[in-house]
Order: C-alpha cells, then sequence, then structure tokens
C-alpha cells in the first residue's frame, strides 16, 4: 500500500517536473527575438560619378518665330511644312495695294513740301535783297523810318517760312521713309537657312501686325542640324550644374542609344518666378516646384525633331578610388542614448523641469547616418559621414574601413528593425537577393 501511494507521488512530481520545463523551454525559445536575415557586401574602392536627372524636350539651338509687322490678306505662300529652305528666300506675300496707295500719297507730301521749302527759299532771298536795298537808302535818309522797319520784318517773316517748310518737307520725308518700310514688309525672306518647323497659316487668310506687340504667327522656321536639350532641374540641384559639363541624353525615340552632350546654358530665374504674383493671391492652391531651365548642346547628329522627350544625366562630381558602399546600406538612428531619454522623460511629471528639458532635447536631436556592421552574431552601428553618390554607390569619406562588412540588405531590417547589438544572420545566398525599396 506504501508503495503504491510512493508512485503515484513520483508520477506526479514528475508531470510537475514535465510542465515548468515544458514552460521553460516555451519561454526560452519563443519569447526570445529570432535573429534578422541579411545580406551583407564589403566596403571597396570605386570610381564614382555623381549624376543629376533631369527630364526635357529637344529643342533648335536657333530658331525663328515668322511674325508680320504689317496686317493684311497672304496672297502668295510658297513654302510647305517641313520645307528646307534658304537665308532670303521668299516666304509669304501680304496683299500690298493699301500700303501701295498710302506710299503714293506720302510721296505727293513729300513733293509738295519740297516745292514749299523751294518757294519759301526763293521768297527769303528775295526778302533779303529788299532788306539790304532799304538798309542803304535808309542810311542815305532817303527812305523813312516805317519803310526799313517793314523792309526788316519782312526779310524775318520769310526766314520763319522757311524754317517752317523745311520742317514740314522733313516730316514728309519721314512719313514717305515709313510708308516705304511698311510696304517692304508685305514681303517676307527668311532670315535663316533651316526648315519650316510649324505653318499655321494658309493662302488667303488675313493676318494681324503691329510694331507694339507679336502679331499673328504664320510659321516657325529652325536650323535642325544644330540641337539642344531644354531640361527643367529643381533648386536643390541646380547649385550643382556648371557650364562645360558633360552629359549623357536618352531620347525616347531612339531605344538603346545615348547621345553626348555638354552644358551650355543655366537659367538665373526660375521658370516659375513669373507666377509668384498668381500663387500669393491664390494660397489654398498647391504651389508648383521651382524648376531652372538648362540648354544642353547635343553633340551627336541625328534625325531629332523639335519637341522629343528627353532624359540627360548630367555629370556634376567625380572621386576616383574612393571607399563606397551600396546606398541602401546607409540609414538614419537618433544618436545614442535617446532612447532612453525619452523613456525617463516619460516618467517624470509634466510639472517637473528636467523632464521638460529631456523633451527638448529630444526634439532638437537630429538623426544621424549610419551603417551597420555584421559583427556575426549581432549587428554594430556605425556613425558615417557620406560624400558624393551615383546610382547605386555612396562615398564614405568616414566611419569606415576597407575590407569591413557592411549589411546591405533588406531594406525593412536596415531601415526599421536593426538596432546596435540585435542579432542577425547573414544569408548571402543566390536565391535571396536584396530586398529592393517599396
Amino acid at each position: 500500500m506504501a508503495k503504491s501511494k510512493t508512485g503515484r507521488r513520483l508520477i506526479v512530481f514528475s508531470g510537475i517536473a514535465l510542465v515548468l520545463i515544458a514552460a521553460a523551454w516555451f519561454f526560452f525559445f519563443h519569447k526570445r527575438e529570432a535573429p534578422i536575415k541579411v545580406q551583407t557586401e564589403t566596403v571597396t574602392r570605386r570610381n564614382i560619378t555623381e549624376l543629376v536627372v533631369a527630364n526635357g524636350k529637344i529643342q533648335p539651338v536657333l530658331q525663328v518665330v515668322i511674325n508680320p509687322e504689317v496686317s493684311g490678306e497672304i496672297t502668295e505662300l510658297p513654302v510647305k511644312d517641313g520645307q528646307s529652305v534658304k537665308k532670303g528666300d521668299l516666304l509669304l506675300k501680304i496683299k500690298p495695294d493699301n500700303y501701295i496707295a498710302s506710299r503714293n500719297s506720302a510721296l505727293a507730301t513729300h513733293r509738295s513740301g519740297l516745292a514749299a521749302k523751294n518757294l519759301a527759299q526763293a521768297n527769303l532771298k528775295k526778302a533779303e535783297i529788299e532788306f539790304k536795298r532799304a538798309e542803304r537808302l535808309f542810311k542815305d535818309e532817303l527812305v523813312s523810318d516805317s519803310q526799313f522797319l517793314e523792309a526788316k520784318t519782312t526779310l524775318e517773316v520769310m526766314k520763319a517760312t522757311y524754317e517752317t517748310t523745311c520742317h514740314q518737307a522733313d516730316q514728309a520725308k519721314a512719313t514717305l521713309a515709313k510708308a516705304e518700310d511698311d510696304l517692304s514688309k508685305t514681303t517676307i525672306y527668311s532670315p535663316i537657312a533651316g526648315t519650316v518647323t510649324k505653318l499655321r497659316s494658309q493662302v488667303g487668310e488675313r493676318v494681324v501686325g503691329t510694331a507694339l506687340m507679336a502679331g499673328t504667327e504664320i510659321m516657325t522656321i529652325a536650323d535642325l542640324s544644330e540641337m539642344e536639350a531644354r531640361v527643367d532641374i529643381g533648386e536643390v540641384d541646380i547649385v550643382l550644374i556648371a557650364l562645360g559639363q558633360t552629359a549623357r541624353l536618352d531620347v525616347d525615340a531612339f531605344h538603346d542609344q545615348k547621345f553626348a552632350g555638354v552644358v551650355t546654358e543655366i537659367a538665373n530665374a526660375s521658370k516659375t518666378g513669373s507666377q509668384q504674383q498668381a500663387q500669393q493671391q491664390q494660397p489654398q492652391q498647391q504651389q508648383e516646384a521651382t524648376k531652372f531651365e538648362v540648354k544642353i548642346h547635343i553633340k551627336d547628329k541625328e534625325q531629332f525633331r523639335p519637341g522629343m522627350s528627353v532624359t540627360a544625366e548630367i555629370e556634376t562630381r567625380y572621386r576616383t578610388n574612393v571607399l563606397a558602399i551600396p546606398i541602401q546600406s546607409v540609414t538614419t538612428r537618433l544618436p545614442k542614448g535617446q532612447g532612453e531619454q525619452k523613456k525617463a522623460g516619460e516618467k517624470k511629471d509634466d510639472k517637473d523641469d528636467s523632464g521638460l528639458e529631456a523633451r527638448k532635447k529630444e526634439k532638437s536631436a537630429k538623426p544621424a547616418e549610419v551603417v551597420f556592421l555584421a559583427n556575426s552574431p549581432t549587428a554594430r552601428m556605425v556613425p558615417v559621414k557620406r560624400g558624393i553618390s551615383d546610382e547605386e554607390y555612396v562615398e564614405i569619406v568616414e566611419g569606415l574601413q576597407e575590407g569591413q562588412s557592411v549589411i546591405s540588405g533588406g531594406y525593412k531590417a536596415i531601415n526599421r528593425e536593426l538596432e546596435d547589438g540585435k542579432q542577425v544572420v547573414v544569408d548571402n545566398s543566390k536565391g535571396d537577393k536584396k530586398e529592393s525599396k517599396p
């Protein structure tokens, strides 16, 4: 009987022990954080070229918009869209009837003015002779004072009349010159050699031309032998652009081809500068990003057409034989100790000055750029200072040495999960590629 009781006790105690062992095993293996799977890459020396990427359109270096300076009906238009023209070729004629009539009227007025001037000159000479004669007789006391004064006054009147007719003749001459100039503008010749890229008018249409504003846009002539890319660059990158920098151009119409270019012009004012007043008047409307136009001369010759889409990669800075790591390896973390300060501040009462001071320091703290070294079996966080970067790699100026192994993937681990001292497991197998940024 005593043996049976002892056996039961052993069974109960064994069951309790198994339960305790199972609970300890569950707590140890399931409550403990699992190691983070990462990929690594070695710190090596590379050549890095920093690029600024911008989109835009291809346009001719030289193009002229043809606007008439006089109004009227188009009577001749011997060119077509896409036609090549030489400098001095006839582009169009505007009906000249009204301008011929104005020229003839101005010519008659000018001739009348010249005749009046000649008559006034003859009268002046006659008045001068009469005055000299009256002056001699007056000295010999052969004429009265009134007769002498009359001759003198007549001379002065003739002088004024002559001056008036001279001014009128000059005015008539200027009117004639303007009429002839207007008549000449009814015929327009090509100012450059090139191609008609836009033809907006046809024979029989009426066009408007004034001296105060641009008239009707009839056509555009461009020299397609010299083309350039006009791209928009943001205010952050524009300070890196300089004249003479080289660029690689990718034109959508020419697949798998790269064209060489050089920066020839950089805008001093943003394209949105003229819209600032309108934006201030409409504060609720979202403002456009500030862009600056940059012109890149295309060295290669190809059958480019104005308006083609282009993507430019401008080489801004270049470094040779520098330490470099993948761009995704660099992330940001708060300075060491900020997390502890936050927890300590939460425990303080709101009226506690030390708690307020801790919270102020936390808000003012700026995240530092760091990388994680695969210091197996844990990760070690190292602050770094980076330089320029290209599409894949970034230059490391301070913080790393050649040959060290940095964690390069995945994206979630580097940017969220990893902390200094966390356990990691390196898996650089071919099947596990680096996670791409979502």
